[in-house]
C-alpha cells in the first residue's frame, strides 16, 4: 500500500509499505482523510524534538472500518466511519496513576513517536475508536485537534462568569475558543491574521484583536474594564506570547499553555507572585472527544471555514512545503486518500 513519508527535514515522498494485518483486539482501518497539524509542520521543518526520521505523519483521522479482529466488540462493524484517539499510555507512570493518561510520561502519538495514519490502511486497538454517527468525513478528521483545544479550556476551568482570551487562532486555538463559548464564557480571540479572526468569530469569539495592528494591552483593558482576562489560553508557542499571557491575565487568573516555545522564555517572575496566578500546561486530550462530537453534531463549529486546502497523497509534500513557506495562508490542510 502507499504511504506519505517525511524522510528528513524538508524532504518527503510517497512510498510503498506493507499493508498491516489486525490482531484479535485490533481493527483494520481504511484511511479517508488525515489533517495536517502544526506538529507535522514542525517535523517537516526539523524542529520537532520528539520525532525520528523517516516518519509517516498523521493523527487527525477520519477512517472506515475495513476488518475487525476476533475479540473486537460486535458493534464495530466493517463499513462504519470512525475517528481515532491517537495517543497511548503506559498505565504505570505518575500521570497514569493520577488518571491523567493524556500526559503519560511514555505516550506515543501516531505520526510523532510512532508511524501515523497518512497511509491507505492502518491498525489500532478497538478502544481507540470513536463512533460519531451524523458527522461527515471532514468533521471526523477535526475531532482530535478540537479536543486538544477543549482540553485546554478544561484545564483553565473556564466557566460562564469568565472572560477568556485565546492567543492564536489555528485549529487548536479555535477549539479553545469553541470550548469557552460552549461554556458560555465571554471570549476574546487574538491573532495576527484577520482571516483567522473572522473564523474565530464563527467559532464563538465575541471580540477579536489583531495584534499586528492594535495594542493588545489597550484592547484587553477596554474589553475587561482594566481587569484583564480571567483566563488566557496560549496556542502559539512563542516567547512573546508566553510572556503576554502572564502580563495580561487578571490578578488571581489562570494561564494555560498548549503550545511550547522552541527556545527559552524569560519572564518577569514577580508577576507570578504579585498576581498569584495559576500557570497550567495542557497536553493532548483526556475525555473531550465526546464533547467535541456533540458540539459538531449541534453545528457549533464552522468546519468548512477552517479547511484551507484538500490534497491527494501525491500532493501532500507540495502542500506541506507551501504551508511551511507561508504558514499564515492556511488554517487546516487535509489529505484525502
Amino acid at each position: 500500500m502507499r504511504a506519505f513519508v517525511i524522510e528528513e527535514p524538508g524532504r518527503t515522498r510517497v512510498a510503498e509499505v506493507d499493508r498491516p494485518v489486525c490482531g484479535p483486539e485490533e481493527v483494520l482501518l481504511r484511511t479517508r482523510v488525515v489533517g495536517m497539524c502544526g506538529t507535522d509542520l514542525s517535523t517537516f521543518r526539523g524542529k520537532n524534538p520528539l520525532v525520528t526520521y523517516p516518519r509517516i505523519p498523521g493523527h487527525e483521522i477520519a477512517a472506515t472500518i475495513e476488518e475487525t479482529g476476533s475479540a473486537v466488540p460486535a458493534h464495530f462493524q466493517p463499513g462504519l466511519n470512525v475517528t481515532v484517539s491517537p495517543y497511548t499510555n503506559c498505565g504505570k507512570c505518575a500521570s497514569c496513576k493520577r488518571r491523567r493518561p493524556n500526559a503519560c510520561q511514555f505516550n506515543q502519538t501516531l505520526g510523532v513517536q510512532r508511524e501515523g495514519a497518512m497511509k491507505e490502511y492502518f491498525t489500532t486497538h478497538w478502544s481507540k475508536l470513536y463512533i460519531a454517527e451524523g458527522l461527515s468525513i471532514p468533521e471526523l478528521s477535526v475531532v482530535e485537534p478540537l479536543s486538544v483545544g477543549f482540553h485546554a479550556a478544561a484545564r483553565g476551568r473556564v466557566a460562564e462568569e469568565d472572560t477568556v482570551a485565546v492567543i492564536g487562532c489555528g485549529v487548536v486555538g479555535l477549539g479553545a475558543i469553541a470550548a469557552s463559548a460552549y461554556n458560555n464564557a465571554k471570549v476574546i480571540a487574538i491573532d495576527v491574521d484577520d482571516r483567522k479572526l473572522a473564523v474565530a468569530k464563527q467559532a464563538g469569539a465575541q471580540f477579536t484583536i489583531n495584534s499586528s495592528t492594535s495594542r493588545v494591552h489597550d484592547e484587553l483593558a477596554a474589553i475587561t474594564g482594566n481587569l484583564g482576562p480571567d483566563v488566557i489560553i496560549e496556542a502559539v508557542g512563542a516567547p512573546a506570547t508566553f510572556r503576554m499571557a502572564v502580563e495580561e491575565v487578571a490578578f488571581t487568573g489562570r494561564v494555560v499553555y498548549i503550545g511550547y516555545a522552541k527556545e527559552p522564555v524569560e519572564y518577569e517572575t514577580r508577576l507570578f507572585v504579585m498576581k498569584e496566578i495559576d500557570i497550567l500546561g495542557s497536553r493532548n486530550a483526556l475525555d473531550e472527544f465526546g464533547t467535541v462530537i456533540d458540539a459538531l453534531r449541534g453545528g457549533r463549529f464552522p468546519v468548512e471555514s477552517i479547511i484551507s486546502r484538500v490534497v491527494s497523497l501525491d500532493e501532500a509534500g507540495d502542500a506541506l512545503k507551501a504551508w511551511s513557506d507561508d504558514p499564515g495562508a492556511y488554517v487546516k490542510v487535509q489529505v484525502s486518500l
